[in-house]
């Protein structure tokens, strides 16, 4: 059991405030300030900050690395070849992210083998391929969070582009009601991801000003649509990104409600705050609103054109006492949210947990305690984490605030503890409220 600290990861998009003030530092922040991250990520790993001994390994990387069965558990070792397979993240958005798409495990692993293969350096930045790994993620939103995600009905997209009313669109809107399939999204897609900047020029503008007038009507079906599509066009100018967001779903979540993405997805984070844990990749593929590498071939060989519901992006949720479970089909990583109650007045003040394998609570509001049976407590403030692994004795977790939320991450489906742990643990988490 240790205490873990995040490491903030700059990206331009970033909020001033957000993560500052979850870690109760000074806002506005020097600098933007876009995610948190908690893990055993190489490139980033959690600093542990709780250890007495001058000799302790310094991040959690390190802490795995010197016993991988006694932190991860045999099983959850053995299939992630000594590696934790999540990463948990607290994403702060103050501007839209990269349109962008991850590989299917076996994508994943051919591409960075065929990129090897090329002599194309693991840094350089026309690599799409950065490890042999897929990368699913869910995101559970802390703040009302936009996203972009998934391929719309083509029969909805077709009243969209004739709601425009802009006679540029009209090749483009016949192309599509031609053919209103998967086949004829890809035929879209590709058509304006690869228009000729000449063309893109005189196609965006017109686009922009339609969207302008139909804001300006009574009857508006699409008016989030089109805002955003505005709002994509002012800060990416001429990029195709802006004309292919008015193929994809536009999301709006709730705190608590949560998206999952899962291989060949195009999506793109918009604003807000929230949660996330993935399978731990740097593999993206990008397909617009970014001055990033873009390898189209690749882009198209890896997406998913199917039209998807965003009803069918949502993970399944189940409660267990005071556990809010989101279910998705990953097999890296299972993430749940619970809050207790600090005064008393209500009755769920703690949790125990008794699980194999490792976990990671994530704090985001108040202050948690957390307990074994030695009678060792450590306390964990928001925006931190704790690390439990395979090894440590079953934990009681009490509000030590008069509300305290967390997120626990764990891996789904493994068996019980090792041998070596000295524990005693059911394949399945139990979580018992008092």
């Amino acid at each position: 059991m240790r205490l873990l600290e995040g490491i903030v990861r700059p990206y331009a998009w970033g909020s001033r405030t957000a993560l500052a003030a979850m870690r109760g530092r000074p806002t506005p922040s020097p600098h933007p300030e876009a995610e948190l991250w908690f893990g055993a990520h190489p490139g980033a790993p959690s600093v542990v900050v709780d250890d007495e001994a001058t000799d302790a390994p310094a991040d959690l990387l390190s802490v795995i690395d010197t016993d991988p069965r006694g932190e991860l558990g045999g099983e959850c070792a053995q299939t992630f070849a000594d590696r934790l397979p999540f990463l948990v993240k607290i994403l702060a958005a103050d501007e839209p992210l990269s349109l962008q798409a991850h590989p299917t495990l076996a994508q994943a692993r051919a591409g960075f083998a065929r990129e090897n293969a090329a002599g194309i350096p693991v840094g350089a930045t026309n690599r799409n391929y950065r490890d042999d790994n897929h990368k699913p993620e869910l995101v559970v939103a802390l703040t009302e969070f936009d996203a972009l995600a998934g391929f719309r009905d083509p029969a909805t997209t077709i009243e969209l582009l004739r709601d425009l009313q802009v006679a540029e669109l009209d090749p483009y809107l016949g192309l599509l009601a031609g053919q209103p399939d998967s086949d004829g999204l890809r035929a879209l897609f590709t058509t304006w991801l690869t228009l000729p900047d000449v063309i893109m020029q005189a196609l965006i503008p017109p686009v922009l000003e339609g969207a302008i007038a139909y804001l300006g009507r009574s009857d508006r079906r699409f008016t989030r649509e089109l805002q955003t599509v505005l709002e994509l066009g002012e800060a990416y100018p001429m990029d195709p990104g802006v004309l292919t967001v008015l193929l994809l779903n536009r999301i709006r979540l709730m705190p608590g409600e949560g998206l999952y993405l899962g291989a060949g997805n195009l999506h793109a984070y918009l604003r807000g705050t929230a949660v996330e844990v993935m399978a731990n990749s740097d593999n993206v593929l990008r397909g617009g609103l970014t001055p990033k590498h873009m390898d189209v071939p690749e882009l198209l060989a890896v997406l998913d054109f199917t039209p998807t519901a965003p009803s069918e992006l949502l993970p399944g949720i189940h409660t267990l006492g005071a556990e809010r479970i989101y279910s998705t089909p990953a097999s890296e990583f299972r993430l749940s949210r619970v809050e207790l109650d600090g005064t008393g007045l209500q009755r769920t003040s703690s949790i125990s947990f008794d699980v194999a394998g490792p976990q990671i609570l994530t704090v985001i509001a108040g202050t948690i305690e957390i307990r074994t049976p030695d009678g060792r407590v450590l306390s964990v403030p928001a925006g931190s984490s704790a690390w439990l692994g395979d090894s440590d004795p079953d934990v009681v977790v009490r509000a030590a605030s008069s509300r305290s939320v967390f997120f626990r991450a764990l891996v789904p489906g493994v068996g019980p503890r090792t041998e070596e742990s000295g524990q005693a643990g059911a394949s399945e988490s139990t979580s018992r409220s008092h």
